[in-house]
Parts: structure tokens; C-alpha cells; sequence
């Protein structure tokens, strides 16, 4: 998986979560969570779905990584090799 599929995936797998956010305006360093203000349990959602999409099992403590949608695709990509 190369950086941009993983970015890709990350803008995917928001969008599933939360349907009809305007991920293309999200900077790649922009904290997402606090833009689209999601709450544990949309976080939680993010965390599986972007799971089942790569087939990379993200374990709780590489989660608080994921703050970004640079940080996600950089994890995904590292976690990928």
C-alpha cells in the first residue's frame, strides 16, 4: 500500500462514519476528530471500519495515532510493510 491508497482509505473511511463530511477541505494535518467533531463512539467507528477496510488490525494504543489524516495514512503504509 503506497501513501496515497492510504490516504485514500482514511478520507473512505471517514466518509462511512460520517456520511456527508467534507473530507476534501481536511488539511492532511488537520485533527480531524475536533473538525468533524466526533465523539468517542464516532472515533471508535473510524477505528474499525478504516480496520476492516485494510485489513490491518489497529490495536487501542496505536488509535490516539491516528489524530490526523497524514498520521492515519503514515500508520497504514508503516503497518502495511
Amino acid at each position: 500500500m503506497n501513501r496515497t491508497e492510504a490516504m485514500d482509505m482514511v478520507k473512505e473511511s471517514l466518509t462511512r462514519v460520517i456520511p456527508g463530511a467534507d473530507v476534501a477541505a481536511l488539511g492532511p494535518d488537520d485533527a480531524f476528530r475536533d473538525v468533524l467533531e466526533m465523539d468517542s463512539l464516532d472515533f471508535l467507528s473510524f477505528v474499525e471500519v478504516l480496520s476492516e477496510r485494510s485489513g490491518i488490525r489497529i490495536e487501542d494504543e496505536d488509535a490516539s495515532r491516528l489524530v490526523t489524516m497524514a498520521a492515519g495514512a503514515d500508520f497504514l503504509v508503516a503497518a502495511a510493510q
